[in-house]
């Protein structure tokens, strides 16, 4: 599951920039939306692939995350403008290593028990436990956390094994589920026991997700208030692969909301079309590390960088829509602002790249090729296939510009089944085009720091002092206070050219007779709002 983690984050990210971010919606009132806001009606959405398992503490898939934000709340919601407000619970504390939350009073499960304090302490210790093998583990939960619950009080006590300067906001963003759902999971791999806003009600994997609305849901972010007028009573969810179908039916008025990363966006937004924007990390190239291979050198990952145009790259990878990444945190809503990438990117240079292979030892004999002690300079390179041509065509181009520099540079798309086996130490790579999308700097470390594969998730055998001594200090302050700390952190591991974060791709969601916003890499429930005529 270690493997899977970072698998279903990258693809996550590639296809709908998973916990991919929030954005304000552009263009278009309530008039453009259809008229006033109406009650009674659907909404229906395009979903990219099915989901797989709905159970919210065994994924981290983009398309399950945003089917799981209609069926299982957190303790609080953390909106696109970073402030918390209440969810699941009305009150809240937390330092770097207790958190404590007070649940509403009267919560309710789908199906009408009380959501009690045990429950959530169960869910925490769940994904807390090792032997469960949750991918959320060491992401929103450390590994070791204690979970008391106080019946009378309704409070839930947290304690981290480790330092976490987000504390509050990784166990507060956690799904819930109920109790009944906890003893037994298989029904949670199904949307059962839900504690959202939302049920599932119908389900034909491959095709369609039927939700209704719960009408003794009272306790939505904040202030919002089960009265409020134009939500929507039912959710259709629709899988729906293929961009040009789902926007021929979003302007049909089959469809009320699409997210389109490809040219099918510009007639779209030519048309005047309301839609929310999201970003998601694109464009991140990373070198294997690990013992014999050639990028272990850092000259020898600093010249394959140079010999590259990153801008050119980018553009290509993101069809012209794309923007220079600023950091290797993508999900909105950021903790922490700064730009870690500005002037820390290796500059196109060719003549300084074949220089620094030359200093490598890798000499160019009488054919051009790169040779060091009667080895050729061979390369393998991933890029995942899921994005589609464009990710196929800056393929080409990296391997174009290293063979102009005497590499031997094999290309090669992966599915996740590819990335599972990459992460895993069962496969041969050197250097990969893979965008990796992380919601909090605390949830990069296990990426780029700590054990490999397979007894970790440090796929690229990364070992960067000066980032683990800056991590470990940040971790120990708490929220937004460690944030100068961690972004020394992470311009570490840009400078090291550990990992490269070039662009990143804009996605917007668009919709047609319904307003809504994108936050955390989906459409936030509590936000959609119907119109009719």
């Amino acid at each position: 599951m270690r493997s899977a983690r970072i698998a279903a984050a990258v693809i996550g990210a590639a296809a709908l920039g998973l916990t991919g971010c929030g954005g304000a919606p552009n263009a278009g009132g309530p008039a453009a939306s259809g008229g006033s806001l109406a009650d009674g009606r659907s909404f229906t959405m395009a979903m990219p692939s099915d989901p797989g398992t709905l159970d919210p503490a065994m994924t981290v898939m983009a398309t399950a995350i945003q089917v799981d934000r209609f069926l299982y709340d957190p303790l609080i919601h953390v909106a696109k403008d970073g402030r918390v407000a209440a969810g699941l619970a009305e009150k809240w504390e937390a330092d770097t290593t207790t958190a404590r939350f007070t649940l509403r009073p009267s919560l309710t499960c789908a199906d009408g028990a009380p959501l009690t304090a045990r429950d959530v302490a169960a869910n925490i210790a769940f994904v807390a436990d090792p032997k469960n093998r949750s991918p959320l583990a060491g992401l929103y939960v450390n590994p070791g956390t204690k979970a008391k619950a106080d019946p009378t009080t309704r409070e839930i006590t947290v304690t981290s094994k480790i330092p976490d300067a987000f504390l509050l906001r990784d166990i507060g963003m956690l799904p819930m589920v109920c109790g009944k759902g906890m003893d037994d999971r298989a029904s949670l791999a199904k949307g059962q026991h839900g504690t959202g806003m939302y049920t599932l009600t119908e389900a034909v994997p491959g095709d369609h997700y039927t939700l209704t609305r719960r009408k003794d849901y009272t306790w939505g972010p904040g202030a919002w208030k089960a009265g409020e007028k134009g939500l929507p009573d039912k959710v259709h969810i629709r899988v729906i692969a293929n961009e040009t179908t789902a926007a021929n039916l979003l302007l049909s008025g089959e469809l009320n909301a699409a997210s389109l990363g490809g040219p099918d966006q510009q007639r779209l937004i030519g048309r005047g079309q309301f839609h929310a924007d999201s970003t998601s990390a694109r464009g991140q190239m990373w070198f294997n590390q690990a013992p014999g291979g050639p990028a272990r050198d850092e000259q020898v990952r600093r010249a394959l960088a140079r010999a590259v145009d990153l801008g050119d790259i980018g553009k290509v990878l993101t069809a012209g829509t794309g923007r220079p990444s600023r950091g290797l945190i993508t999900i909105d809503p950021k903790a922490c602002k700064d730009d870690t990438v500005a002037g820390d990117l290796p500059a196109h240079d060719v003549r300084a790249a074949k220089s620094l292979l030359d200093k490598a030892g890798w000499k160019e004999n009488a054919e051009g090729l790169r040779v060091k002690n009667g080895k050729r300079l061979t390369l393998t390179l991933l890029y995942p296939s899921q994005i589609g041509q464009p990710a196929a065509s800056a393929a080409e181009l990296v391997q174009k510009a290293w063979q102009d520099v005497g590499a031997d540079v094999t290309i090669r798309g992966i599915d996740n089944t590819g990335i599972n086996q990459v992460v895993a130490g069962n496969a041969s790579w050197d250097a990969a085009v893979l965008p990796l999308g992380v919601a909090l700097p605390p949830q990069l470390r296990p990426f780029v720091s700590g054990p490999k594969p397979p007894d970790g998730t440090n796929f690229a055998h990364i070992e960067n002092d000066a980032y683990a001594a800056l991590a470990d200090k940040a971790s120990r302050m708490p929220g937004t206070e460690g944030c100068p700390t961690w972004s020394r952190a992470e311009s570490a591991l840009i400078t090291s050219v550990d990992v490269v974060p070039f662009v990143d791709a804009v996605l917007p969601t668009f919709g047609a007779g319904a307003r809504f916003e994108v936050s955390h890499g989906s459409i936030t429930p509590s936000s959609v709002r119907m119109y009719g005529s």
